[in-house]
């Protein structure tokens, strides 16, 4: 033991050596990463704190975490370094779960009650499979008041890992605890918690795959993520106020419960209407309105499925939501392509089984990337989070494609191309009517009010209002959204609440 403490001592001060002659941090001389490596690589973070810049301490904090994941050890052991500190967990047999409580001078997982914890954390069963002996690391770090300008709270980053396993996609999601005062809430009320995790490729926080309960009776926040990395809680400043974003979700659920009604009551007229099945401009404006009504009947149940505790509901309401949004994109589109045959060919645009041939695409195409995606990652269509209430912290979910890749190609890219391809359609439309308004008598009164009537039914039908939402940034976001909103909802095609589909 003796001879451990000595040796221990002299890596250290020749590490501390090395820090001075040259400014260079180097625990290089372990082969083997053990304890007294693991603390040495902690005293390089620790004190780098105090010295160096913030990309200099990123790239240690990397280097040790990789260091806390080979880490070759035969039973639990906590390392404590000033501001770091690290629990490696030996699992041995069958796993059901482990709960770590951490404070700057303790850390345990074996249930004992730790004085000032200041973080808590549960990993579910699921982590780990039946008897698979491994190790899992937990580390948290609270950084100096000088970088305070990165705005997570208290300082303070915990890192999870399994060593030589990466984990994502959890079912029960891993949850964290930590405390949130009355000071800090008091010197940043203009701000809300949002748990996030570092990426060390771009250096930068994401929300994605975590979700943030703010307990404000409690004073803490829990954040319950998917996978394992490094965690942080930031305050950030919310992108509309949370009156707004309740008078929003009003005017979502009222505008679009009315469009689902009318939209209802104009199949049943169609289908009692005699002779309408020989319009097939009538049929196109039907088949979209069918896919408006299948995006409403899954969009405003959507919070509702995601609250529930199986997941099969969500699942098929996210599928279902997913591929009506889709569909309603693809009938827009159609429907500017219908405009160009009357308006721009209009002689010989007979085409063959016409109808079938749009319904093939116009259902079909929407089914076949859901398809894909499903086969690609069948765990994609899940629970998402929408953003926390400032009133009770808690966070709102729906369910909806959970993949931010996925998501952003198939819904944003894919409604880009129709939005320029209808706004050329409505381009072509106006030129048309103008030169339409050139051949009528002078003395004809309301032509003008008609045009400008069909213009603005045109520009609906082409699906040209969504495109508000690309302008609904700075200070346009609240005014945006609202306009979004309005226009919108009333069609049955709004989902404003969080602009996530």
């Amino acid at each position: 033991m003796m001879k451990s403490r000595l040796f221990y001592i002299m890596v250290l001060l020749t590490g501390r050596l090395a820090m001075n002659e040259g400014n260079k941090y180097s625990c290089s001389n372990y082969t083997q990463v053990d304890v007294d490596g693991v603390r040495c690589w902690m005293e390089v973070v620790n004190e780098q704190f105090k010295t160096e810049n913030l990309s200099t301490i990123i790239k240690s904090v990397e280097k040790l975490e990789r260091v806390l994941e080979n880490t070759a050890l035969n039973e639990t052991t906590s390392i404590i370094v000033e501001r770091l500190v690290a629990h490696i967990f030996r699992a041995e047999g069958h796993f059901t779960g482990l709960n770590i409580s951490a404070s700057q001078e303790r850390v345990t997982s074996d249930g004992d009650r730790v004085a000032n914890t200041t973080v808590k954390v549960h990993l579910p069963k699921e982590l780990l499979k039946t008897n698979e002996n491994n190790t899992i690391i937990f580390c948290m770090i609270t950084s100096p008041e000088k970088y305070g300008q990165l705005g997570i709270l208290d300082g303070r980053i915990v890192g999870l890992a399994v060593s030589k396993k990466r984990v994502l996609g959890l079912h029960d999601k891993v949850n964290i605890s930590m405390p949130l005062q009355r000071p800090t809430l008091e010197s940043q009320a203009d701000k809300q918690p949002s748990c996030q995790f570092f990426n060390f490729s771009t250096n930068k926080f994401y929300q994605d795959g975590c979700t943030t309960e703010w307990k404000r009776d409690e004073g803490r926040v829990v954040c319950s993520c998917d996978h394992l990395t490094y965690f942080a809680v930031l305050m950030v400043s919310p992108s509309i106020s949370e009156s707004d974003r309740e008078i929003l979700s009003y005017i979502t659920l009222i505008g679009c419960s009315l469009s689902l009604f009318f939209l209802v009551v104009t199949i049943v007229l169609y289908a009692t209407q005699r002779g309408a099945g020989t319009d097939i401009s009538l049929k196109v404006h039907i088949n979209l309105s069918v896919a408006l009504i299948l995006l409403n009947l899954h969009f405003l149940p959507s919070q509702q499925a995601a609250a529930l505790s199986s997941s099969g509901p969500c699942i098929y309401v996210a599928v279902l939501l997913h591929y009506s949004l889709l569909a309603t994109f693809t009938w827009t589109a159609i429907e500017g392509f219908h405009l160009y045959l009357l308006l721009v060919r209009v002689f010989n645009i007979y085409v063959r089984r016409y109808l079938l041939k749009l319904s093939l695409v116009g259902w079909g195409f929407p089914a076949v990337i859901v398809i894909v995606i499903a086969i690609i990652d069948k765990d994609t269509y899940s629970r998402v989070t929408l953003h926390p209430s400032k009133t009770n912290g808690t966070a709102v979910e729906m369910c909806y494609l959970s993949n931010d890749v996925m998501k952003l190609v198939t819904t944003v890219g894919l409604f880009a191309l129709v939005f320029v391809f209808n706004l050329g359609m409505l381009a072509v439309t106006m030129r048309r009517l103008k030169s339409l308004r050139t051949e009528q008598t002078s003395r004809e009164k309301g032509r003008a009010r008609r045009d400008t009537c069909t213009v603005l039914g045109i520009t609906c039908l082409l699906g040209i209002t969504w495109g508000i939402i690309f302008f609904s940034f700075g200070q346009l976001t609240t005014p945006g959204l609202y306009l979004f909103c309005v226009l919108n909802s009333l069609q049955g095609k709004s989902h404003c609440h969080d602009s996530h589909l």
